[in-house]
């Protein structure tokens, strides 16, 4: 049941969303954050306590997008938050610590892990787009784009207002400066993305937590993303590939 609070919310930001049809060919597919972490059930401080149908469907869809890319044979990046014991992401206790199962992908998506077409990228911050940067300046996400000259990118994962959200906005904002040529589209699958629970009567009696209601803070991710230039899809099929 939707509660009285998340239908003001829609009624006063309400956000329009498509069926996006994709250029099979030159689409690549993002997965921001499908770990076990923040998905598995008891897997860690960031996971969910009980099973939740939001990431429950998010998974669904991503896996069924990464099955679909990789009978195709495209392109697909797997970013996935992997910290050092000694250098907290604040404000959040303790996730995802590299080494652990915590910051692997979950059951459903690990086969990923052996697909040639499939390149996993461990990162220290919740941006995908900045953890994805070398030592040396390069950057793993802009080589990936450009290698397989990819013109739209379809986004799914969690948190759709954190990760998915920061991702989505720097990959923006590099697309305009011209530092992701020949990429045009970044189109978020509203389906494939969720985030996590924290009602307001768990906030006030953790230290530390802030309220974090699902279904309101999904729909702000998903309208801040479609603000900074994104396309929000309800549903999303593929054109066909074209002839040479």
């Amino acid at each position: 049941m939707v509660s009285p609070t998340v239908e003001l919310l829609k009624s006063e930001i309400p956000l329009e969303q498509e069926s996006v049809v994709l250029p099979q060919d030159v689409t690549g597919l993002v997965l921001v954050d499908i770990s076990n972490g923040f998905c598995t059930v008891g897997a860690g401080n960031l996971a969910p306590r009980e099973a939740n149908s939001q990431i429950s469907e998010m998974i669904k869809e991503s896996e069924r997008l990464a099955r679909l890319f990789c009978e195709k044979k495209r392109p697909i990046i797997g970013f996935l938050d992997s910290h050092h014991p000694d250098k907290p992401e604040e404000p959040y206790p303790p996730h995802c610590i590299a080494g652990t199962d915590e910051a692997n992908l979950v059951p459903a998506l690990r086969w990923l892990e052996n697909e040639p077409n499939v390149t996993i990228r461990r990162k220290e911050c919740f941006d995908g787009y900045l953890g994805s940067t070398e030592d040396d300046g390069s950057n793993v996400f802009v080589d990936w784009v450009k290698k397989n000259q990819i013109k739209a990118i379809l986004v799914v994962g969690i948190c759709t207002d954190i990760c998915v959200l920061d991702f989505v906005c720097s990959a923006l904002s590099a697309r305009n400066l011209g530092f992701l040529t020949p990429l045009k589209d970044v189109v978020v699958y509203s389906r494939g993305c969720a985030t996590f629970d924290v009602p307001i009567q768990v906030a006030k009696n953790t230290k530390g937590a802030l309220a974090h209601p699902q279904e309101f803070m999904h729909h702000v991710g998903l309208y801040m993303a479609k603000q900074r230039g994104a396309k929000i899809a309800s549903e999303v099929s593929f054109d066909a590939p074209k002839k040479l």
